[in-house]
């Protein structure tokens, strides 16, 4: 029966070895004859804090008292006293003397002096931790006294410790037992253990043993006095030697000064009760109100909490720093995840995690912040995107495809515009961590229907993140893509801003065209935009104009020198692609208006051209920003944008993250958006651009001289036909992008005209203007079957007349 006592209250009696725990190095001081140790678990790993107490048998007095903290600490739960996990007690043999040692196994703690050097605080925020510390042990006394009616007997610096999060927690239960002033029994408990006490931390009347005196007192008054030993020690820096010293009240906060003396009082029942000391003036600080009210976050209502944590930011750069990433980061998390915050609790989350270090931002925010992705609230949603700057870069790619990308998917066909330009932005940050099975299958598609918004900055922002995001698709994608989305969408569009962004996006991504792309599917689209009513977009015109043309020569040097054998699939440019398109593209959404100055579209010799000023649209108003020179060798990313498109809000400026370009290929596209099967392209090939109702003259020929389809020069004489008909059936499957050819011009009549044969040597003839149509029949009438004689004619008529003799 002694043994199973034992056991139930020491632990199972195994050896050392089988100890579920490592036991690590020594702190440098624990409370009495214990020694507390850093330990891990050899499970997991985890942290751990061991404390063992060793004896020469097991009768000894201090392993008694340890059995009677084991078994304490077993039993007693409260947030301010110390978590017990595991216990043990072994008997060992050291030179064939017995040794029992009891090891009690905590969460991971650090005694309290250890801390208070480690942290170094001084003045108002050394006073403002030291009140949170206190704040929280006089709660763990006050709950013994008052709730259990216990008594700890020995409250000092050495028997607090502190949490991982800068907790303060109440420890070393050898002593503590039951009070009750009209059971004797109680008392001789307390005079078994009392001994361990030192006498400077004893009151007068437990020092004398004067058990009548102490019956007759309150619960609390033992412990109040220690309560009054350890704010002594804790202001005055050293540890208390003699009982005398308390007097010295130099070092005593003058807020805290008359509870003190209240709490160190020569007569028992006048010793203030500890749960009157938290309502002390002294606990009245902004450290102790902001955790107090994080901790009763769910009893606020939503105007408390909206007000508290439009404050947070600002409150928290006041506050020790270490203390509010230990402590208030944790807590705000959990809040965050567990939804008991509001949504402007999230910019107050990310400012404390940009405090953190790479790694520790990673273990301690990122979980929580990609776990709010599946939230249904829309502030939620909004606020991450509006903040993904600040944690874009942090999120793996298998974490963006798997976790992130689908829950923000959902704001691209949202019904609020201002949620979906905040969900394409967010596509700058996240697109280079996407699978190419994730971009071709389901990215471009939303972006094919964006690029036909009813939002005209929803429209040009798109244009701008395709060439943006050119680099990290694969070459087939980039063919069927680019071109179409430019030329066929943008640069028919009915805005002017995305016109140009269309123009500058050809520019941008130069280096992905061949010579027979350029001269047959984008010069022709883009010279007629030299006409353009928006002397912006006749400037960006002009300037693509003058950077294709180069290409073009380039093409034609090298071809005549012999240097390439590669004919029209032959690379046509060094630029590295759209790698610095970011700098506009992002700012286009942070500026406002219809841009006077837009950026001009430098050539391929990197000149810096002079931008024109508009009155295209009215729509729009004249940005404050400097114009911006863009060219397809130079950086843009260092430039302002030269318009802003948004119709929404502000967005500030984000920078390209560096992310190898993936290598799956094109993937499924038949896993397309909401599982919709039928539509196996990307998309640009299902929707017609955009068109204005009465377009003005000058722009509604503009479009007209766009739809007209260019020819390419074809390599065999023989194959005469035109495009239209040459193409089979199988080439329409082949080619997924062939849907969105330039339509044929719409016109009220149809026109009577015969098929022209084209011309090979003139690539041009397809585009020349039709031979004029005469109303006239032909002079003479065929003489075949079914033919009518020719009705006859007024006037004098040539009659041709044969000899008699000529037949």
């Amino acid at each position: 029966m002694f043994k199973f006592l034992k056991e139930v209250v020491g632990g199972s009696g195994a050896g050392l070895k089988d100890l579920p725990y490592n036991i690590g190095e020594p702190y440098s001081c624990a409370w009495g004859s214990w020694l507390h140790c850093r330990g891990t678990s050899k499970d997991d790993g985890s942290a751990v804090s061991i404390f063992s107490l060793s004896g020469s048998s097991a009768q000894d007095g201090h392993l008694a008292a340890g059995r009677n903290g084991v078994k304490r600490l077993r039993t007693v739960r409260h947030p301010n006293v110390l978590s017990f996990l595991h216990s043990a007690e072994i008997e060992t043999y050291d030179a064939g003397t017995p040794k029992v040692t009891i090891y009690i196994v905590t969460e991971p703690v650090m005694p309290l002096s250890d801390k208070i050097k480690e942290l170094g605080l001084k003045d108002t925020q050394r006073d403002e931790y030291y009140a949170w510390g206190l704040h929280q042990i006089a709660k763990a006394v006050s709950f013994l006294n008052n709730d259990c009616k216990l008594v700890h007997g020995n409250v000092c610096l050495a028997s607090v410790v502190v949490t991982q999060t800068l907790d303060w927690k109440l420890h070393a239960l050898d002593v503590l037992s039951e009070f009750d002033g009209s059971n004797d029994a109680a008392s001789g408990q307390m005079l078994q253990y009392a001994w361990l006490v030192g006498t400077q931390y004893k009151p007068m009347e437990l020092a004398k043993s004067d058990w009548a005196a102490i019956k007759k007192s309150p619960p609390w008054a033992i412990d109040s006095w220690g309560m009054g030993c350890l704010i002594y020690e804790l202001f005055s820096g050293t540890k208390l030697a003699k009982t005398e010293e308390l007097r010295n009240t130099v070092s005593i906060p003058k807020s805290l000064l008359p509870d003190y003396q209240r709490l160190l009082s020569s007569m028992p029942s006048r010793r203030l009760n500890t749960s009157k000391l938290t309502e002390s003036e002294y606990f009245q600080n902004k450290l102790v109100d902001t955790i107090h009210f994080m901790e009763i976050l769910s009893l606020k209502d939503s105007v408390e909490k909206d007000t508290f944590f439009r404050k947070l930011p600002s409150l928290a750069e006041q506050l020790p720093r270490q203390i509010v990433l230990k402590k208030l980061l944790p807590v705000l998390a959990s809040s965050l995840e567990f939804g008991s915050a509001a949504a402007p609790a999230l910019t107050a989350l990310l400012k404390m995690g940009s405090w953190l270090s790479d790694e520790e931002f990673r273990i301690k925010v990122l979980p929580s912040i990609v776990k709010l992705f599946a939230s249904n609230d829309r502030a939620i949603r909004v606020g991450l995107l509006q903040h993904i700057d600040q944690y874009g870069e942090s999120l793996s790619p298998q974490m963006v495809d798997e976790q992130v990308y689908p829950h923000v998917a959902t704001g691209f066909s949202d019904t609020s515009a201002f949620l979906r330009e905040l969900t394409l932005k967010s596509m700058l940050i996240l697109s280079p961590k996407l699978s190419q099975r994730t971009i071709s299958g389901s990215l471009l598609k939303h972006l094919s229907k964006l690029q036909v918004d009813e939002e005209a900055a929803i429209r040009t922002n798109t244009t701008i993140l395709l060439g943006n995001i050119a680099s990290h698709l694969n070459e087939g994608t980039r063919k069927r893509v680019l071109i179409n989305a430019f030329t066929v969408r943008a640069l028919r569009d009915t805005f002017p801003p995305a016109r140009g962004a269309g123009i500058m996006a050809l520019c941008a991504t130069s280096s992905y065209y061949d010579i027979t792309e350029v001269a047959t599917r984008i010069l022709p689209n883009v010279v007629v935009l030299t006409i353009d009513p928006d002397s912006d977009v006749r400037t960006k015109a002009f300037q693509a104009v003058d950077q294709f043309l180069q290409i073009a020569k380039q093409y034609y040097e090298k071809t005549n020198a012999a240097d390439t054998t590669g004919g029209a699939g032959m690379g046509i440019s060094s630029n590295p692609g759209n790698a610095s398109l970011l700098g506009w593209a992002m700012s286009s959404l942070t500026l406002k208006g219809k841009p006077s100055d837009h950026a001009p579209v430098a050539s391929a010799s990197s000149s810096a051209l002079t931008p024109s000023s508009s009155n295209a649209s009215s729509a729009v108003d004249t940005p404050s920003t400097a114009p911006v020179r863009v060219s397809s060798t130079t950086d843009f990313a260092e430039h302002p944008a030269p318009f802003r498109v948004s119709s929404t809000t502000d967005f500030s400026e984000l920078h390209v993250p560096t992310s190898p370009t993936s290598t799956d290929g094109w993937g499924e596209v038949e896993n397309g958006i909401d599982g919709e099967h039928e539509n196996d392209k990307d998309g640009w090939d299902d929707l017609e651009p955009l068109e204005e109702t009465n377009p003005t003259p000058a722009l509604a020929n503009i479009q007209a001289a766009q739809r007209r389809p260019v020819s390419q020069p074809v390599r065999q004489a023989s194959n005469l036909q035109p495009k239209s008909t040459r193409r089979s059936s199988k080439d329409e499957d082949d080619d997924l992008w062939g849907a969105i050819a330039a339509p044929a011009p719409k016109t009220a009549k149809a026109l009577n005209l015969k098929p022209n044969v084209t011309d090979d040597n003139d690539p041009w003839a397809a585009i020349a203007a039709p031979a004029p149509i005469s109303k006239a029949k032909p002079l003479s009438a065929g003489r075949g079957r079914g033919a009518k004689p020719a009705a006859p004619k007024l006037g004098a008529q040539r009659i041709n007349r044969t000899s008699s003799s000529g037949v």
